[in-house]
Parts: C-alpha cells; structure tokens; sequence
C-alpha cells in the first residue's frame, strides 16, 4: 500500500484568484482598465467584483522605500493595503474569497478563463502569451475601431490554437452591459445541499432531541422528508459514535470535534467545500415548509449566508442554525476559529448577510427543555 503523507481533502475549485475569474486580454491596457470599470458598474449592485491590475508608473515619492511590511490607510472613501512582499497564490485567495468574480488584466496576470480582445496591435504579444489561453470564453470586436478584427480575420496561429473559434460568443467591447449580462450568467452560483443538524448532546432535554416526534416520527426524520420534498440534497450532522443510528442515510459526522454546530458546519464543508449548506437544527419544531421556502427563494448567494433574524425579544440576532451558509463562508469561519471564536452567530454578525425576517416568526421556536418539549407537544 502506498504511503500516503497528508490527508486527503476535497479541494474547492479555485483559480488563480476565485471561483470565478476572467482575464482580458489581446488589446491595450487602456482599453481593459475601461472594461473593466464598465462592466463592474453594471454588475456591482448584485454582485462582489475586483479587479487585477499593473501600475506602469514608477511608485511616487512617499510609496518609495516603505517602511512597513504592511501599510493600512484610510482613503476616506476607501481603504488601501500596501504590501511590501507580493502576496503568494493562498494569499491571493485568501484576500479575494468574499469576491463574486475577480477581472485581471491579462496582459499582466492570468486566470483560469479568459476574453480574449482581438486587436491586431497584440497579435505579436498574443503569440508569446498562447499559454494563457486555456478557456476562451468570450471574443471581443470594436466595430467603430479599424484595429479590431472580426473572428474570420483572426491569424492562423490563434484558429489553430483555439480550433473551436468559430463557436466562442462575439460581443462588441463598447456593449459594457451586454459583456456583463455573459459574465453574470457564467458566475455559477453554488448549488445547495442541506445539513440536519443531530449531533447535540441535548443536556438540558435528558433525551436526543432529533428522536422526538412532533410530527409521529423523529424530528430529523420530518426536517429530512421535509427538506427532500423540495429538491435537496440532505445529509445528517452527528458525532462519531451516533452514525450506526443513522445507517442508511447520509452521514457528515464531526471532524471538527468539540466545537458544537460550529464543527458541525465546517464538517460539511470539509465534505464539500464547493456547495453552499442549508443548515437547520433539530430544536425546531415547528419550522415548516412556507419558512423553508421562503429561505431559499431569497437566497443572497453574494452574502456570506442568508439567515433569518431571531424574533425580537430574542435582540433580533441572525439565527445560524436555520441558514444558507455560501462556500465562501468555509474560509470565513476558519478564520473567526483561527482567533478563538467558535460561535457561528458571530460570524453572522461580524459578516456580510442577508438577513431575513421570518413570514411566521413561530417556526423558528426552539425546544431545548421538557417543559418547551411538552407545551409543543400539547398543542
């Protein structure tokens, strides 16, 4: 047997700098910063969008010679990170996780996609840069530039290394709105799976709370039927030592151990790190499918999750355990552990979510008692 030195671990599909990112290239610099401008002012009222880029100008008088490994300054409108190192490809990930889309200017830096201008004045470039093109998505044209060629008039050397030219979608740069409308519809966003949350210990009940049955079947049961019926992938949450009980079903049992629905979560991304997980509790026993519903159909997949908030007695807190937590929530949550924080509902608070009240703010009552169980019960 081959010795294997590191666990084997599900890996997201990143690129270079996010899950989904495309290089301009093919025509002047100029013409991709304005590109670039154009297309993010159509797509940042839905979407996180950043942008790669080169300075040509030699840094001025007070960026020279810095001090600093790292500088911070307050733009007043923004805020600006100098860094004296460039940062590596994790870093580079790291700092562009909470992005939906990243733009690069391809005559500097790549990206797993690219759109590809055809401008003549780069043909020569483009003939050192053939590497770079290893998923042309989009073609570019300029029909009020004598530059600019149509797809038939491109050299052989590019129909030869791109041989399904002719079937790659043209766009005219100048149609900013229309280069965004492709680029939105090729973000992909993350399909769902859901986590029945069953692995609590359940103290203050004296019994599993996922056995109770409301519903004249265990909870979990009802939540898995319930989840089912609309489409979802359901898996079950549990420790080690309860997964027999759950033979049969999908299991994710904790390989974040002793960290409560927290472990729980980053366990399902551990699983799956490219699905966004529906998290829900087994303590809800009157959550309902108009409420499930309602989550996914005002889903945010740009948020870091999509949650409800608490009725207000409860100080309006967003709810974790009955929420859409999206891929780029794995890294977040690392990072919260990664300082001594194992709460989800402060992620929640200390992120960007799109928070929800509930249409019948009853389903989201919690039985974590026997007299909570019982009042339930008797109704």
């Amino acid at each position: 047997m081959k010795h294997q030195k590191h666990s084997k671990l599900a890996k997201p599909a990143l690129g270079q700098w996010a899950r989904a990112e495309w290089a301009i290239l093919g025509t002047t610099c100029g013409n991709i910063q304005s590109l670039a401008k154009e297309v993010c002012a159509h797509l940042s009222p839905r979407w996180k969008v950043g942008y790669v880029d080169a300075d040509h100008k030699e840094a001025n008088e007070g960026e020279q010679n810095l001090p600093f490994s790292l500088g911070w300054t307050d733009k007043i409108g923004f805020h600006r990170l100098d860094f004296l190192q460039t940062p590596n490809l994790w870093e580079q990930r790291a700092l562009m996780n909470e992005l939906d889309m990243v733009l690069a200017n391809g005559n500097h830096f790549e990206a797993a996609r690219q759109i590809l201008a055809l401008d003549r004045r780069k043909f020569d470039s483009l003939t050192r840069k053939l590497e770079r093109l290893t998923q042309v998505d989009l073609l570019l044209t300029k029909s009020s530039d004598a530059h600019f060629v149509m797809p038939a008039e491109m050299p052989e050397f590019l129909k030869n290394h791109l041989p399904d030219w002719a079937s790659i979608p043209v766009l005219d740069i100048d149609a900013a709105n229309r280069i965004a409308f492709f680029l939105e519809k090729n973000i992909g966003v993350p399909a769902i799976r859901a986590l029945v949350l069953a692995g609590g210990k359940s103290t203050r009940m004296g019994q599993d709370k996922f056995a109770i049955a409301y519903h004249e079947q265990p909870h979990w049961q009802f939540l898995k039927n319930l989840l089912s019926k609309n489409g979802l992938d359901v898996y079950i949450s549990c420790r080690v030592e309860q997964a027999e009980y759950f033979a049969g079903e999908k299991v994710i049992t904790d390989s974040f151990a002793d960290l409560g629905p927290m472990g729980a979560i980053l366990s399902a991304f551990r699983h799956d790190p490219d699905a966004a997980w529906l998290v829900l509790a087994c303590d809800l026993p009157l959550f309902d499918e108009a409420t499930l519903q309602f989550l996914l159909s005002n889903r945010n997949s740009s948020a870091v999750a999509t949650a409800f908030r608490q009725p207000s007695d409860e100080a309006g807190f967003p709810e974790p355990l009955v929420a859409l937590w999206e891929p780029k929530s794995y890294a977040r949550l690392l990072l919260f552990l990664a300082q001594g924080v194992s709460c989800p509902r402060k992620v929640l608070i200390n992120s960007f979510i799109h928070l929800l009240d509930a249409p019948s703010p009853e389903s989201l009552t919690n039985a974590n008692t026997p007299e909570e169980r019982d009042a339930i019960l008797g109704r």
